[in-house]
């Protein structure tokens, strides 16, 4: 993988050197519908507002930092999704990008289906509410115990990820007198255009069952000889935050063929090809996602033309967007501390949170944007990097941005698209307690998950 692989995809691949950044933009105060949640604005007073609310207001009853949660978003990309693939298709939301038991009710009530990787994920989707025949269950290395609670719900779809959990996921179906339905991961060999450690679908890597060399194939000989499973489908997922659907034709062309490999030793058309999720979103306005209808319209062209080419039938075609549903509706709120202007280079912005509430960018190098949301400012750009409050020089929340000159502490800044893994890979780092989830719509706002308290970090602590 080149160094210079990014996470927001192949146009972000030539890096720019250090010390060079683009023109400051024509307005500070412009607050990018492409980058934010669909219901933020800015009042009369030059606040901006969320689902109707000034942030101030949310700052000051709920504390910074906080993720403020765009509800009716949300809930709107849901049907976009939904709408896009028709019920010819399944939709799964992928539950790892962030999962609560709110959520899992809005999934619900708004017709998708959920993706979980463990076994806390399907707790909380068990306990909210989630039909379990509605939920697939993913993972590299799935315990005997999450198995089995998996099983035992009776979870639509288990997708096997090796040739040993064939043979544990077959013992505790045939204990339970079951039949599972189940999936294999495939690795197709396709390398998505993101950043190494999102990469998913070449053969150097811990998912999936490689078509190269056959182990793909043994796998779909031992599953179906094994009365406890019902192999339903192939799953390849290529990568995340990919901006095109070129890398999805190419694992297409691969998993078709081995549709009809299967069809031709074992007399049997599998029904489901599950294509994963991996499509971006704007993290900055130079970033292009694309809309759930093109996608749509894609991928299901994209499979339907490999299958006419080998004489399948075409199987229910499912997808797994996370990131794509929640990553833009919400942003992180946070208050401004301290700033250290160093001359020649930049000012340094220091808020209340950082790698604990977003590892992101130090994890992946990933680029946001920022801005100033407690009020407007006509003052001069001013070139900064957005830093947290912990112990580590790497602590950076927003590398390079353009800030008014006249920022202060007390001032509010709002990071977009952060609904997407921030939240779910937030730690104690630095005994930093993780910030509350607040979900906001039509002028009303309430705690989804709560903030920590010290109470919560000394009872873990048994001394």
């Amino acid at each position: 993988m080149s160094r210079s692989a990014h996470p927001a995809g192949p146009r972000h691949a030539d890096v720019l050197p250090e010390g060079h950044h683009p023109a400051p933009p024509s307005d500070l105060n412009h607050l990018d519908l492409k980058v934010w949640s669909r219901t933020v604005t800015r009042d009369a007073d030059g606040v901006a507002t969320v689902g109707g609310i000034e942030v101030t207001r949310l700052a000051e009853e709920f504390g910074t930092p906080a993720y403020i949660l765009d509800e009716e978003d949300f809930r709107a990309r849901c049907r976009a999704w939904a709408d896009a693939f028709g019920p010819d298709a399944d939709v799964f939301y992928a539950g790892k990008a962030f999962l609560s038991k709110a959520v899992v009710r809005w999934l619900h009530e708004e017709g998708l289906n959920l993706d979980v990787c463990s076994g806390g994920e399907l707790l909380t989707a068990l306990d909210a509410g989630m039909p379990a025949e509605r939920i697939a269950f993913h993972g590299n290395n799935k315990s005997p115990e999450e198995i089995e609670r998996a099983v035992r719900a009776g979870v639509g779809r288990i997708v096997l990820d090796s040739f040993q959990e064939i043979v544990r996921v077959a013992h505790v179906a045939q204990a339970l007198g079951v039949r599972q339905r189940v999936l294999i991961r495939v690795t197709v060999g396709v390398e998505a255009h993101t950043h190494e450690f999102i990469a998913t679908a070449h053969e150097d890597q811990k998912f999936g069952l490689p078509l190269a060399g056959g182990q793909a194939a043994e796998a779909v000989r031992r599953t179906l000889g094994l009365d406890a499973l019902e192999l339903v489908g192939i799953h390849s997922h290529i990568g995340s935050q990919i901006f095109d659907t070129s890398g999805f034709e190419v694992a297409a062309h691969r998993v078709v063929a081995l549709l009809k490999q299967i069809r031709d030793e074992h007399g049997v058309e599998l029904p489901e090809i599950d294509l994963g999720g991996g499509l971006g979103i704007a993290y900055t306005p130079e970033d292009d996602p694309r809309e759930p209808r093109h996608i749509a319209k894609a991928l299901h062209e994209i499979v339907t033309r490999e299958c006419e080419s080998a004489r399948l039938r075409t199987p229910r075609i499912s997808v797994e967007p996370g990131r794509a549903i929640v990553g833009p509706t919400a942003f992180t709120l946070y208050e401004v501390g301290t700033l250290k202007p160093l001359a020649g280079l930049r000012t340094y912005v220091s808020v209340d949170g950082g790698m604990s509430d977003n590892i992101r960018t130090a994890l992946y190098d990933a680029e946001y944007s920022v801005a100033l949301v407690s009020r407007t400012s006509d003052a001069a750009p001013m070139l900064s990097r957005v830093v947290g409050k912990h112990c580590e020089s790497g602590d950076i929340v927003v590398k390079d941005a353009f800030l008014p000159a006249d920022l202060a502490p007390g001032d509010l800044l709002a990071v977009p698209a952060t609904g997407a893994y921030c939240r779910s890979m937030a730690s104690n780092y630095n005994h930093a307690l993780r910030p509350p989830v607040v979900a906001v719509r039509d002028g009303a706002a309430r705690v989804i998950v709560r903030r920590e308290t010290e109470e919560d970090l000394l009872r873990l602590d048994v001394g």
